[in-house]
């Protein structure tokens, strides 16, 4: 006790504002360790949102050939919209990152005009087989479409964080960029498919 009292009052003050400092020090360690944790998780979900995605884009890969040698049967003389499925969904395939985007809205499109050769063909509309086919593929469009709707969920929470203060500044520090939404490039895209039978 004798020995405290024996300290000069600057050095009590020093003893202070290092202990302060400390734990500064401290608080903005286990900050960056959060926020540099959070950015990880939101890195992570992204990848697993994305990966969803691609899941569901194999089944519908996986389904247009069988639904192209079905139209085929019925619309020999429509070789060039096939072929143009066919173009697009290996164009799809092989893309990577934005262009796979891309690549996928031309793929939909070209999937549109499949279906419009199902209204002027009524043999072809009333085959099982394509009317299986095409159940099955709308099956995996809605699931694409929910896939995508969390996709672009999880980016828009990953972009949010990369961009506001204090978070922004650990991004920065990780050089994150922000990703981009899965969206429709063409207005013409937007509008509904209408497919009867």
């Amino acid at each position: 006790m004798l020995s405290l009292l024996l300290i000069p009052t600057w050095g009590v003050v020093l003893i202070v504002v290092a202990a302060v400092l400390v734990v500064l020090a401290v608080a903005v360690v286990c900050w960056y360790v959060r926020c540099y944790n959070a950015l990880k998780s939101l890195i992570n979900k992204c990848d697993e949102a994305w990966s969803t995605i691609d899941i569901q884009l194999k089944k519908r890969y996986d389904l247009i050939p069988n639904l192209v040698e079905t139209v085929k049967g019925y619309a020999a003389h429509e070789s060039t919209t096939l072929e143009k499925v066919i173009a697009a969904r290996n164009s799809a395939i092989s893309a990577k990152g934005d262009e796979k985007i891309a690549a996928e809205n031309a793929l939909s499109g070209t999937l549109k005009s499949i279906f419009a050769l199902s209204e002027a063909y009524p043999d072809l509309k009333a085959n099982t087989s394509f009317s299986e086919l095409q159940r099955q593929l709308e099956g995996i469009e809605q699931e694409l479409a929910a896939a995508r709707r969390y996709y672009n969920g999880v980016i828009k929470s990953f972009n949010t964080k990369i961009d506001l203060f204090p978070s922004n500044l650990v991004a920065k520090r990780m050089k994150l960029e922000k990703r981009k939404y899965f969206e429709l490039d063409d207005a013409a895209e937007r509008q509904n498919v209408k497919v009867s039978f």
